[in-house]
């Protein structure tokens, strides 16, 4: 059986080092993957001889469907698609679209505090500010040359098969999502890598069909 890469959504923070990162595989690989690249308005009238500077950069949105099915583990007698079917993926993906948890938030804290104790503690200041809460880092894997920092635009859940307990065992979710242009001032170093990574391997392969073409090219210039 030939090997077959998975696509996937991350959930990540900063860096690596916090709570562990929620990770969703794509059971089955999405058939079509659809990109929309909107390109801003270009300057009319007056300042229409402008149109070839660059503005507000171009956005790339991506849809996609994913599906997944606990008829595998049902046969195999998987403990935990038993007992919930494919509810444990389907919670995963709704929880990158949320601010996070209660539960990882405790993490968090126990994380910063067994650090805390590590680093000789100190004195603390009793005045503390409350911290807004923050959507979820994603990122969007699909194959070896497309790792993306997202946002999550939306998401359609189509539960289509359940259990005795009402469990869903068959679902299909509809995810639209936005590249996220990270500016430079940004924190997050695994985003901004990972988009500079894409662009990088968009590039390379922009070339190679370049050097692919060239004798194309010369057909079409006749002289």
């Amino acid at each position: 059986m030939p090997f077959l890469m998975r696509g996937a959504l991350i959930e990540y923070g900063s860096d690596f080092l916090g709570p562990l990162p929620n990770v969703v595989i794509f059971q089955f690989n999405p058939e079509t993957l659809t990109r929309n690249i909107q390109i801003p308005s270009r300057p009319t009238g007056g300042a229409s001889r402008e149109t070839t500077q660059a503005g507000e950069p171009s956005l790339e949105k991506i849809t996609l469907k994913a599906s997944f099915s606990a008829a595998d583990g049902l046969n195999t007698n998987n403990v935990l698609a038993r007992t919930m079917g494919v509810g444990p993926r389907l919670a995963a993906l709704e929880k990158m679209v949320f601010p996070a948890g209660k539960i990882s938030g405790l993490i968090g804290a126990a994380l910063n505090a067994i650090g805390d104790a590590l680093g000789g503690g100190g004195d603390t200041d009793a005045r503390q500010t409350i911290p807004r809460e923050k959507y979820p880092r994603i990122l969007f894997i699909w194959g070896p040359f497309k790792v993306l920092p997202v946002v999550i635009d939306s998401m359609s859940i189509t539960e289509q098969q359940y259990d005795f307990l009402l469990n869903p065992t068959q679902a299909e979710v509809n995810i639209g999502m936005t590249v996220n242009a990270i500016d430079n001032c940004s924190d997050d170093i695994i985003g901004k890598g990972a988009l500079e990574y894409s662009n990088l391997a968009k590039e390379a392969q922009a070339i190679l069909n370049l050097a692919n073409t060239i004798e194309q090219i010369a057909e079409l210039i006749p002289f």
